[in-house]
């Protein structure tokens, strides 16, 4: 069995390599992602949103998200939940991202 923290760094690496396609940021630091879980028997919970409820991405992106988790040896399960409360904004996007989109 995977230590989660290290299976919650794995998860981030990850997310870290999969782009938002019309904003040249990854998801992690574009703040789509809002929670990470990891139970027992290495069962993965991802709470996502997306910048906008049209966005056309909306089937797309969290089945890529799930398949890709999936790979990682010892996950078991993965799950998507997507929410749009709240929803997302600017303020979600780390420093890093957003100095990327010069908005700092």
């Amino acid at each position: 069995m995977c230590n989660k923290s290290v299976l919650k760094n794995r998860i981030i690496s990850i997310l870290k390599n999969i782009y938002d396609p019309e904003i040249p940021v990854d998801i992690y630091e574009l703040g789509l992602i809002y929670d990470i879980q990891i139970f027992s028997e290495n069962e993965v919970k991802i709470i996502m949103t997306l910048t906008s409820p049209n966005c056309p991405i909306i089937d797309s992106l969290p089945k890529e998200i799930e398949n890709k988790i999936k790979s990682i040896k010892n996950v078991k399960k993965v799950k998507i939940n997507l929410t749009f409360d709240p929803p997302w904004s600017k303020e979600f996007m780390s420093e890093e991202a957003r100095l990327e989109l010069g908005l700092l």
